[in-house]
């Protein structure tokens, strides 16, 4: 009977440790397993994050040079989507921000800083040209001037207008029409034309919308004023 029982124990620890050794090492495949699920995931979400493209102030297609500014602008679509102005990932002016409007639409930044000074649009198809040369002619030297047009930027436009546009860097302004799309960046002082400028004519035949050409965008850098 001693013998039978001693057996018995012993068959009963044998079971005991095999099973707790079975157990063991399925417990330790699966952590393995979950752990190298578990890697694997964040080598793959680090590929990913590596891969994806970097972003840019206001959403240009490269980082602009030290001591210059990045910008991005476009003229309003038609008459329904006003034009949108953004420096140094700054949204100036916007539909959104409920401060664009008909005619041409002007943000002007502090061309040390890149601090925005004023935000106004005028009307150039049924208000007044005078306080836009008024406007024009109180610009301050070294200051960044940034331009679009919305619905009809140019049937008020009278020579004195145009003429101070020129004087910030305009090449364009001279032919700016009725219903064209125009977007331009110069500056208060500056001493050659700007190479900051894009201007589409309104044409009948190549209009993208009814009585209006396509929508004008432009990006870039604009150097700083150090002196």
């Amino acid at each position: 009977m001693r013998v039978a029982g001693a057996a018995k124990l012993v068959v009963a620890v044998a079971v005991f440790l095999l099973t707790f050794y079975v157990i063991s090492q399925v417990f330790e495949i699966k952590m393995d397993a979950s752990l190298g699920n578990l890697f694997a995931r964040s080598a793959l979400d680090t590929a990913t994050r590596s891969t994806k493209p970097p972003r840019y102030k206001c959403g240009i297609s490269k980082a602009c040079p030290e001591k210059h500014f990045a910008f991005k602008m476009a003229s309003g679509a038609a008459n329904v989507v006003g034009p949108k102005i953004c420096l140094e990932d700054n949204v100036l002016m916007s539909g959104v921000k409920n401060n664009v409007g008909r005619g041409i639409n002007v943000a002007l930044a502090n061309g040390k800083t890149g601090e925005v000074l004023d935000t106004k649009y005028f009307d150039m198809w049924g208000g007044d040209v005078a306080p836009f040369i008024e406007f024009l002619k109180n610009i301050q030297d070294g200051t960044i001037v940034l331009m679009g047009t919305y619905d009809d930027g140019a049937t008020k436009l009278n020579d004195e207008a145009r003429r101070l546009i020129a004087e910030l860097g305009s090449t364009s302004i001279t032919n700016l029409g009725f219903r064209d799309n125009w977007v331009f960046c110069g500056g208060k002082g500056i001493k050659t034309k700007s190479p900051f400028e894009q201007h589409i004519k309104n044409n009948k035949d190549t209009n993208k919308y009814e009585g209006w050409p396509e929508v004008v965008e432009m990006e870039g850098c604009i150097p700083q004023k150090l002196d």
